[in-house]
């Protein structure tokens, strides 16, 4: 479709120039500065092994430089409370956050102890629904777990080589139906657009996940980095594109009969968090090795070097590689771009937010994505067509892989 070629086109242009990051050269943060709350963004970089399609920024699993990375974790939490940050909400992503239980628990009882704690949700894979684990989560407070499934395809697990280390799909839906009902939200991790995923598997996935009982399912298109993508061809054939928006829309049809759509990619049963934290909350400070974080205008990330991230933070300084301050006209459009991701935008709130004319600075936008039948406008109000599911399912594809490209280029300092 030409409307696919244009969002396309324009996303893979403007997108990566938002991710031009700077040195930093002093504190970004200021502790004078009156804080709201915001999210804590955790990353745990460890695997038990690593998957070929990942770009996400981790490494295998290794138990003594694991036990340091939280140990600097913790410091890293202080070293914001320091600064005034105040956090209601606490996102724990990967890797493979609950690869050492204690050290995770420990960490988060840190949170919650220090901050005014109201939500936290975890990643996890299949294989740590173990009794020990969930008991230990729930009693932390999770109340959102995110599991990674990807497929129950035997035959794409195998391929991804996931079947090995998580067992067969059937296994993997009787882990996930064994703790329906143990937390607020179960969310489900899935991918769709695989080399060689046909239309038969992904039907079958929704029959099963139609059928399993959670209340949330995060169905990504594949987002991999330029240097991952490389390698994934040479293994498992190249990925076809033109295949997504059908693969799209036999998902969100047949999601649509149990679930509502929480964002363009997340459908859910019920409100509450989701996996896209950047929807909810407005900033979001990262921490740990190798994450991201947006806070006063600045997006930064923290060091991808994890000998280095340990030796910053026992020094006593936010380890942070990269930075960038956007212009109030670049943060109006990212506020454009993730708000209606997540359905809707209120440019009211945005004028009073920014004390701007947001229809003057987003007239662009708001014209070509009207003119491409993507949004409604109903007074002050924006909200997504159906049509415009998709075009924000490739806008946030672009924008996750140029999120993991720039990962693939911190890597090598």
């Amino acid at each position: 479709m030409l409307g696919d070629f244009i969002v396309t086109h324009v996303a893979r242009r403007k997108i990566p120039k938002l991710l031009k990051f700077e040195y930093p050269k002093g504190s970004v943060f200021h502790k004078e500065k009156k804080r709201t709350p915001i999210l804590m963004y955790i990353h745990v970089p460890f695997c038990e092994e690593l998957c070929p399609y990942c770009s996400f920024h981790r490494f295998p699993f290794d138990k003594d430089l694991a036990k340091r990375y939280f140990y600097a974790l913790r410091k890293e939490i202080f070293l914001y409370r320091d600064l005034g940050f105040k956090f209601d909400g606490v996102y724990v992503g990967g890797g493979t956050p609950t690869i050492l239980i204690d050290e995770l628990i420990e960490t988060l009882n840190l949170t919650k102890k220090n901050f005014q704690i109201r939500e936290i949700s975890v990643e996890t894979n299949p294989n740590h629904l173990n009794e020990k684990n969930l008991k230990l989560l729930l009693e932390v407070g999770v109340k959102r777990l995110s599991i990674g499934v990807q497929s129950f395809d035997d035959a794409i697990l195998k391929s991804v080589e996931r079947y090995h280390k998580y067992g067969s799909g059937e296994e993997i839906k009787e882990k996930i139906m064994a703790i329906n009902g143990m937390f607020h939200t179960v969310n489900i991790d899935m991918i769709f657009n695989f080399p060689h995923q046909t239309v038969k598997s992904i039907e079958n996935d929704l029959n099963i996940i139609r059928t399993i009982g959670v209340n949330q399912v995060t169905f990504y298109p594949l987002m991999i980095s330029s240097y991952t993508r490389s390698k994934l061809e040479k293994k498992l054939g190249r990925v076809d594109f033109k295949r997504e928006r059908k693969f799209y829309e036999i998902i969100l049809r047949e999601l649509e009969k149990d679930f509502f759509p929480a964002t363009a990619w997340c459908f859910s049963k019920d409100e509450g968090m989701i996996d896209e934290y950047v929807v909810n909350y407005d900033e979001y400070a990262g921490l740990g090795c190798g994450s991201i974080g947006y806070v006063d205008g600045y997006a930064y990330a923290n060091t991808f070097n994890i000998s280095q991230y340990i030796l910053k933070v026992e020094d006593g300084e936010i380890p942070i590689s990269g930075i960038r301050h956007y212009k109030l006209r670049e943060r109006v459009r990212y506020d454009f771009l993730m708000k209606l991701f997540g359905l809707k935008l209120d440019l009211d709130e945005l004028d009073r937010k920014y004390g701007i004319s947001s229809r003057k600075f987003l007239f662009l936008e708001i014209m070509l994505f009207t003119a491409l039948g993507a949004l409604r406008i109903k007074g002050s109000k924006l909200s997504l067509t159906r049509n415009g599911l998709y075009y924000w399912v490739i806008m946030m594809r672009e924008f996750f892989t140029a999120v993991n490209n720039f990962r693939d280029f911190l890597r090598g300092f």
